[in-house]
């Protein structure tokens, strides 16, 4: 008789690995979406591919016609109902968070082109994206230079027909928006006519030069022709609503963010943290003098500032400090990676940005150089703007923009992002996980002792804290019809203690980037999940641990990495 045992055995074995064989199956299929579906979105979106290191999109530029428009609408319904096809259950649980983000993710873009439609109304839509279609190209090696300018000048040589689609769609675009464009387009004008060129300064063949000079050429004089259009013909008639209403509002934030907390519940949660942090930043300033109003303390403070030649140095010099502090501290695991160059901002990018952080695409395998980009004044600008703008660089507000952009913020975090398996998690990131990082980050590495106390960098620290605060409360007040331009440069004045030049430029960033709300939503979001994991986690809790599993989920929205780290689906909030 043959052993009954070992047939049991058997059975019991194959009854295991059957379920697991058809979940490999499963999430072999979904994988298989998943490169479907960026295969269609880079299509429509080629510098992006450019960007996330896929360089087979590199000649290729957007289609900006309004049928293109229409074809996308049509792709992206046609993988939303393929997603949602999907089993969750008979997936593992990340792949099954995977597929509930990429639904997610297809609404956002649903939303903005059926929508919210800027391709419609945002002048810069256009000029912008055009000019970093070239910028992704231009700044990193991950091809030889005669290689990258074919690509450039076949990019170019289709700008021209994208500013003539720009012609046909605007339609009664905002004010505020025509504004910023044009702004922003004599220095596009001359990114084109200086930097392109000097970018490619090594390349000898004549055949391939005379191409581009060409094409370079088609593009300073269609934006020439752009930017006369917009001033003659286009602003004085442009009166458009730049508001996106509550309904879009709680739609964009569900669909970016999947937060789904009324805005009335918002905006107190908001007022809450800007009357702590202002509250904290009047407690520093009175220890600093207490014999002098708040006001003139942080002003002081923010007189304090490097030479605008001596800027981008100045934050050189924190990086070291910074590094050792969160190795000896235990505070996150920095991957192995070649530190961030520092560089003046982008041209496209100057009239709404500050300080940004530029990492090399998840796919990016040649050249893995990182940018941390800082906008100096221009010094065409009058001394009084100059000085003004200097303030926001003052130097105890230096380290935490440093602490912000690179360690252990953006840059540390883009790191980990290599590490990560999936495809999703990658290229697909949410705004609270990222700038809600690296906020969290300002505050919590003088909370673990950085600076040893330094009441300076606290305020400075804080000064950060009520700008985001004020990003909050602005963002939502504007977009829901509460709060005009006026009064939103007056509360970042007022209520955020920001110079009237950082106003100015954050409350224009307000009008097209409404979830700026995002830095101080994503921070607390972070803060509560770390007491929650505390109290889970008990004596074996461990900040390191802690960072580094946060920095494993990727750039999915807090609400999946809860449930992943806390194992439910209790509130972020």
């Amino acid at each position: 008789m043959k052993n009954p045992t070992f047939f049991l055995t058997l059975l019991l074995c194959l009854a295991s690995v059957l379920p697991l064989r058809a979940e490999s199956q499963n999430v072999a299929a979904f994988n298989a979406l998943v490169d479907k579906y960026f295969d269609f979105y880079f299509s429509f979106h080629p510098t992006d591919g450019t960007a996330a290191g896929f360089h087979q999109y590199d000649q290729k530029l957007e289609d900006y016609s309004a049928s293109a428009q229409a074809q996308q609408i049509r792709g992206f319904r046609d993988f939303l109902g393929k997603f949602q096809a999907v089993d969750a259950s008979k997936l593992p649980a990340d792949t099954a968070a995977d597929r509930d983000w990429v639904i997610s993710s297809i609404h956002s873009e649903l939303l903005e082109l059926e929508n919210i439609q800027m391709w419609k109304k945002d002048p810069d839509h256009y000029s912008g994206a055009v000019t970093n279609s070239i910028f992704v190209i231009m700044k990193r090696n991950y091809a030889s230079p005669e290689e990258r300018l074919r690509s450039a000048t076949e990019r170019e040589r289709q700008i021209p027909k994208a500013l003539e689609y720009a012609r046909e769609n605007l339609q009664n675009p905002p004010k505020i928006y025509t504004q910023i464009a044009l702004e922003q387009l004599p220095d596009e004008t001359d990114f084109f006519r200086k930097d392109v060129p000097e970018a490619f300064s090594d390349v000898k063949d004549p055949k391939l030069l005379a191409e581009f000079k060409a094409s370079t050429q088609g593009v300073i004089d269609a934006f020439d022709s752009y930017q006369k259009y917009l001033n003659d013909s286009l602003l004085p008639k442009a009166d458009g609503d730049f508001r996106l209403g509550a309904d879009n509002y709680r739609k964009k934030l569900l669909y970016n963010e999947m937060v789904d907390i009324p805005l009335d519940r918002l905006l107190a949660i908001g007022y809450e943290d800007l009357h702590r942090n202002q509250a904290a930043l009047k407690k520093v300033a009175a220890e600093i003098d207490p014999k002098r109003p708040v006001q003139e303390v942080v002003a002081e403070l923010q007189n304090q500032h490097p030479a605008p030649d001596q800027l981008l140095q100045a934050f050189r010099d924190t990086f070291s400090g910074l590094t050792s502090f969160i190795e000896s501290k235990k505070i996150v695991t920095i991957p192995a990676s070649q530190p961030p160059i520092l560089e003046p901002t982008p041209p496209f990018e100057r009239a709404t940005t500050e300080a940004s952080m530029d990492t090399p695409g998840a796919y990016e395998t040649r050249d893995r150089k990182a940018f941390f980009n800082v906008t100096t004044p221009d010094p065409k600008w009058p001394p009084q703007r100059i000085e003004d703008w200097m303030k926001t660089f003052n130097n105890s507000m230096i380290p935490g923009t440093s602490i912000h952009e690179v360690y252990p913020g953006h840059f540390v975090q883009f790191v980990w992002i290599e590490k990560n398996p999936s495809k999703i998690r990658k290229l697909i990131f949410s705004g609270t996980n990222a700038e809600g990082w690296a906020h969290y980050c300002e505050q919590m590495m003088l909370d673990q002792g950085y600076g040893n106390g330094d009441l300076k960098l606290r305020l400075g620290q804080l000064e950060d804290a009520l700008l985001r605060n004020a990003r909050y409360i602005v963002g939502i007040q504007l977009h829901t019809g509460n709060m005009t331009l006026d009064q939103a440069r007056k509360f970042f004045v007022e209520e955020g203690f920001q110079t009237a030049a950082v106003a100015d430029v954050e409350t224009k960033r307000g009008t097209g980037d409404p979830t700026y709300l995002m830095y101080t939503l994503g921070k607390l979001q972070i803060l509560k999940l770390r007491e929650d994991y505390r109290k889970m986690r008990g004596n074996d809790f461990s900040l390191l641990e802690f960072h580094n599993r946060l920095m494993e989920q990727g750039g999915v929205p807090l609400k999946i990495i809860r449930k992943a780290m806390l194992g439910n689906d209790s509130p972020t909030l």
